[in-house]
């Protein structure tokens, strides 16, 4: 080897992507369960996806309430025992609670898997949802929401998902603190045998799996009550608020102000999807987008300025978010006016569109590397009743949409009267 002379440049485009297909097979309960082998290193994922999230719940932040108390104590051992029969072997357990779903998740090296199995099984099966955790619960979540409201990005953020969808749709609902206040030990034993117990699950796992896997799971979980899903949710009506436009004064002293801009947009599902992705990278979707190269960098109102299309199940937004200046707020939105307009009348160079193009095969790459990666891929195929050729449809989107279709998207989708505009100060 030469190492005088460089090696040639490959664009990210020119590569062939592929999707390492996953193994599927049903537990003696028909829970579902979706299985990658991959990777050189002995560590294993195992994700437990209940549709448990606050789509379902009756009362706000019950949800995420007995989601998070799944650790803190079961019939046999406290919150410090739990935690420490996963410390001990090096694991790593966590829950999350999202809009539709919640999840119970485990990072463990492989040979430890059947150590740590039954105490998954124990969670599940036999938490208990003592009050002294539950207050301890309460005390932590009012405390850490009292300093978020003092922080005009974390009420802009509530605020713009309660006027795209309504403030009673589970994506626009928001807790306060009276309603951590009435949490009560009854509500969340109630929410844990309709959607843990008596739920619907997936099983999601990956890494280097040991070759009994599948008797190891079918043990632990095949006699649950929980039932299989059939990966569709019926969808909740929005009703988005009446005014397009509203300014919030959060903190008398503030120096710079939260700017939400987001207009209702079609899941994934919608024929507009994939390629519309290409448009809002190009528009604000990474660090050399239209957005950042004029608002940050050719004006400096902001040190970062994205959009995004959000990633929920049923109805989605699409969204751009910045902090600035009190002084240079309105600026910043007129600037991002002018670029959706830019977008609308200005055919994008080959140039710029082959960036954008690389970027997004790139992204795409990085996160296939690795079994943990793949898997995530999947899940969020799987749990948007997708199959396998979106993805692939995914990427040859990116690699085929010319200037003319970005342009066609952007006259009906960025159109400054579809969005809601929101500053917090």
């Amino acid at each position: 080897m030469n190492r005088k002379i460089a090696p040639p440049i490959k664009d990210a485009v020119e590569y062939a992507l592929a999707l390492k297909p996953y193994d599927h097979f049903e537990l003696d309960n028909g829970i579902p369960v979706y299985t990658v082998h991959a990777g050189a290193q002995e560590v294993v994922q195992i994700e437990m996806v209940f549709y448990a999230g606050n789509y379902f719940e009756q009362q706000k932040g019950v949800a995420a309430a007995t989601n998070f108390l799944l650790k803190n104590g079961t019939s046999q051992r406290n919150a410090f025992q739990l935690n420490e029969a996963f410390d001990y072997y090096g694991a790593y357990c966590n829950r999350s609670c999202y809009n539709e779903t919640a999840v119970l998740s485990l990072h463990t090296l492989t040979k430890h898997l059947h150590h740590l199995l039954p105490v998954m099984e124990e969670m599940i099966t036999d938490s208990i949802f003592s009050a002294a955790e539950l207050e301890i619960y309460q005390q932590n979540v009012i405390q850490r929401l009292r300093v978020n409201l003092q922080k005009a990005e974390f009420v802009a953020g509530r605020l713009i998902d309660a006027y795209v969808y309504g403030p009673s749709h589970p994506y626009g609902v928001y807790s306060q603190i009276e309603d951590i206040e009435r949490l009560t030990v009854e509500a969340c034993q109630a929410f844990y045998r309709n959607y843990y117990l008596q739920g619907k699950c997936i099983l999601f796992v990956s890494g280097n799996l040991p070759a009994d896997i599948r008797p190891q799971l079918n043990r632990h979980f095949g006699a649950l009550s929980a039932r299989q899903h059939s990966l569709a949710i019926q969808p909740m009506a929005t009703l988005p608020a009446a005014e397009k436009k509203y300014c919030i004064q959060n903190d008398p002293k503030a120096v710079q102000g939260a700017i939400r801009i987001a207009a209702p947009f079609p899941n994934r599902h919608h024929p507009d999807f994939k390629k519309v992705a290409v448009l809002n990278s190009l528009f604000g979707g990474f660090f050399g987008s239209r957005l950042m190269s004029n608002i940050r960098e050719d004006k400096g109102y902001t040190y970062g300025i994205y959009s995004y299309l959000q990633n929920h199940i049923q109805q989605s937004a699409w969204v751009i978010s910045t902090e600035a200046g009190k002084d240079v707020c309105d600026a910043t939105i007129q600037e991002v006016y002018k670029e959706m307009q830019r977008l609308r009348e200005e055919k994008v160079s080959d140039d710029e569109l082959l960036l954008v193009r690389n970027y997004m095969i790139g992204g795409i790459l990085g996160e296939l590397d690795g079994p943990f990666q793949i898997m995530g891929r999947w899940k969020n195929i799987l749990l948007n009743n997708l199959d396998e050729q979106y993805f692939y449809d995914s990427v040859e989107a990116i690699k085929s949409i010319d200037a003319n279709e970005i342009m066609a998207l952007a006259n009906r989708y960025l159109q400054p009267a579809h969005f809601y505009e929101l500053v917090v100060y």
